[in-house]
């Protein structure tokens, strides 16, 4: 696997070695220890989810608070998203920016998201199969949720507001001035 960093600490994203002949390919999709080895850091996923969208669905920005936070490793098995996260760690030098990065089944790239931060994705293709493995139980007392469009993120989710396919619950979130966020010195609990 090759590991990049990104403008954030502790976020990467991942390319995991492909081996293609004339039967089609095979790949390791996730190896804890060489992730612990290129990451410096051992990180045990416990669940694994999958979502199924059409083309404009946008599921996000959620995330779950202390002590339940998640560390998410994000991939698209088919299809192509848009993959967005924001740094929420109050008190964080990067606190409110965001990084985007298209997801596909062509480019193969996986994110590996730490806790602390809001994740989300917009669907691009017509389908897409989006799936991604956390390392702690979903707790809904505990899930946080910052509205997409919140201008003072000033993100482009690459399809027009027009296009975009949202749950009620998703239509509901505040922006992140109102929303309950991480504390950077004393909430991230990995």
């Amino acid at each position: 696997m090759k590991v990049f960093s990104t403008p954030f600490d502790n976020v990467f994203l991942i390319e995991p070695n492909v081996h293609e002949d004339e039967r089609g390919s095979f790949s390791e999709r996730y190896n804890q220890k060489e992730l612990r080895q290129a990451i410096g850091k051992k990180i045990v996923f416990c669940q694994d989810n999958q979502a199924n969208s059409v083309k404009g669905v946008i599921r996000g920005l959620h995330y779950q608070l202390p002590p339940f936070s998640q560390t998410k490793l994000v991939e698209v098995l088919q299809g192509s998203v848009l993959d967005i996260i924001v740094d929420i760690r109050k008190g964080s030098p990067t606190f409110g920016q965001h990084f985007s990065q298209e997801l596909n089944d062509i480019n193969r790239l996986q994110l590996l998201i730490p806790r602390g931060f809001a994740h989300g994705y917009i669907t691009l293709s017509e389908r897409s199969i989006f799936q991604y493995k956390v390392d702690s139980d979903y707790h809904a007392e505990s899930e946080g949720s910052i509205a997409p469009d919140d201008p003072s993120l000033g993100i482009d989710w690459g399809l027009p507001k027009s296009q975009w396919i949202q749950s009620q619950k998703d239509k509901q979130h505040p922006g992140i001035n109102h929303a309950p966020l991480f504390d950077f010195n004393a909430d991230l609990n990995d």
